[in-house]
């Protein structure tokens, strides 16, 4: 015996799986309300979901002709009955919306399909009815019409993650927050896709929301998209700064995405744990508006380290104190270390005040001062002394005198009353972004400042007794 009648003889064989016993349990199992009637309009079939709607039970439906009397109101029930039994005679399906009635009395809108039942001759036999009550019907549709527009073109990311965290519906938005078509993002690990410490916080997100259900507030996410693709999907605002700062950085762009999580559980579940079918995950790309909140918040902090430097350095005595004391002030959150060097007469430069190089400490006079520094042409330091601005460059060679793992630095010159007194270099390690334009306008106001004091402290003739 093949496998396929070997299937159908087991299955005939269970006791009480009989035609009538099966559909019984399948018109009781649906979620809508369904009835139905032969050709003389007599009730044949009368499902649970109706009992529940309509309060009338299977026993009191079924053998009745028409609805007048009980299902519907005698003015109603003849119009009723003829738009049901015209369902024979017409091809497809029919939607109707008709008031029935409650056995306790109260109607109800229901919104109704119909279509045409016939025989094993083709002849008309009847028609059912499977019916809803309106403002749930206009629920499911409302719902169906939102998941349509959030996946048409939404003006915010939606992204629908299956429990093993791949997107599994993606819309136009996120799509092109991804770099990416929307059919090539279906179904890929989200690592494919993020990269960095943004890939584990999200995932995480992901994992509790499937876990403890939605958050209740969203919330920023940075994360680092692989290389490719264009922009933050319509978000964001100003232009990105690069380096830690946003944007791109080698093979990756970094966006802030501003979060919402929603879980996805099964509608069809009842009683019990609900079942999730994954996570809605909708966003906003505000990497403009975060890089911008985060200049302000610098800015802030570093000018109101200059009005304190300016504070404490006016107490100091020593103009050379002072300038360490400015210094001191403005490497807070800029840089790793500083120096200075003072300008000869013969266009040398000599070491005056510098941090300490093998551990963390503030701005001092060198002890070696004095003593010319041999700096080979092309250093930065003396291309500063003949630029009117500033001069950056990152990963410099070990011949350039500064402190072991320098990565970038900032070289300016000290002018006061238009004469070159030396130059002022800020030094970062490779932890950090390089300098950048709005660094070079800070280091620039504190290094007039630094050569105020130097200036001071050359026309004193040194530092006072």
């Amino acid at each position: 015996m093949s496998g396929s009648a070997r299937e159908t003889a087991d299955t005939a064989s269970v006791p009480g799986l009989s035609g009538a016993v099966l559909l019984a349990a399948l018109l009781d199992g649906m979620d809508a309300a369904l009835c139905a009637l032969d050709a003389d309009g007599t009730v044949t079939h009368w499902n649970r979901e109706a009992e529940r709607i309509l309060g009338w039970s299977a026993r009191e439906a079924v053998g009745r002709r028409g609805l007048d009397g009980w299902a519907a109101r005698g003015a109603d029930a003849d119009d009723i009955l003829a738009r049901l039994l015209r369902a024979t005679a017409e091809p497809g399906r029919q939607v109707h919306e008709f008031a029935l009635l409650r056995k306790d009395g109260g109607r109800i809108l229901v919104r109704a399909q119909t279509a045409g039942v016939r025989d094993a001759d083709g002849r008309p036999a009847g028609v059912y009815c499977a019916f809803s009550e309106v403002h749930v019907q206009i629920g499911l549709e409302r719902s169906l019409g939102l998941s349509e527009a959030l996946f048409a073109d939404a003006a915010w990311g939606v992204v629908l993650v299956d429990v093993d965290l791949r997107p599994a519906v993606v819309n136009g938005y996120a799509a092109r927050a991804f770099g990416a078509s929307r059919g090539a993002l279906l179904g890929r690990p989200l690592g494919e896709l993020v990269e960095g410490p943004g890939a584990a916080e999200l995932e995480s997100a992901l994992q509790h929301v499937l876990a403890a259900g939605s958050p209740a507030e969203p919330a920023d996410v940075w994360v680092s998209l692989r290389g490719g693709g264009g922009g933050g999907g319509g978000g964001g605002g100003r232009g990105d700064r690069g380096g830690d700062r946003g944007g791109e950085r080698g093979g990756e762009r970094r966006r802030c995405w501003r979060c919402a999580f929603v879980r996805l559980d099964s509608p069809l579940a009842e009683g019990g744990e609900p079942v999730p079918l994954g996570v809605g995950l909708l966003f906003q790309d505000v990497t403009g508006h975060r890089l911008a909140d985060q200049e302000a918040d610098r800015l802030r902090f570093r000018w109101s380290q200059l009005h304190r430097a300016g504070a404490a350095a006016a107490e100091c005595e020593d103009p050379v104190r002072a300038a360490a004391v400015l210094l001191d002030f403005a490497l807070a959150g800029f840089a790793d270390h500083v120096l200075v060097d003072r300008a000869t007469g013969d266009g040398r430069l000599v070491r005056a005040l510098a941090t300490p190089i093998g551990a963390p400490g503030p701005v001092a006079p060198v002890a070696a001062a004095g003593i010319p520094l041999r700096y080979p042409p092309a250093h930065p330091a003396l291309q500063a002394l003949t630029r009117p601005g500033p001069t950056r460059t990152s990963a410099p060679p070990a011949d350039r005198f500064w402190p072991p793992a320098t990565a970038h630095a900032l070289c300016l010159p000290l002018r006061a009353r238009a004469r070159t007194l030396g130059v002022a270099t800020f030094l970062r390690s490779p932890s950090r972004p390089p300098f950048e334009r709005d660094d070079a306008d800070y280091a620039e106001t504190v290094a007039a400042r630094v050569a105020a004091s130097l200036d001071v402290a050359a026309e004193w003739g040194g530092r006072p007794a």
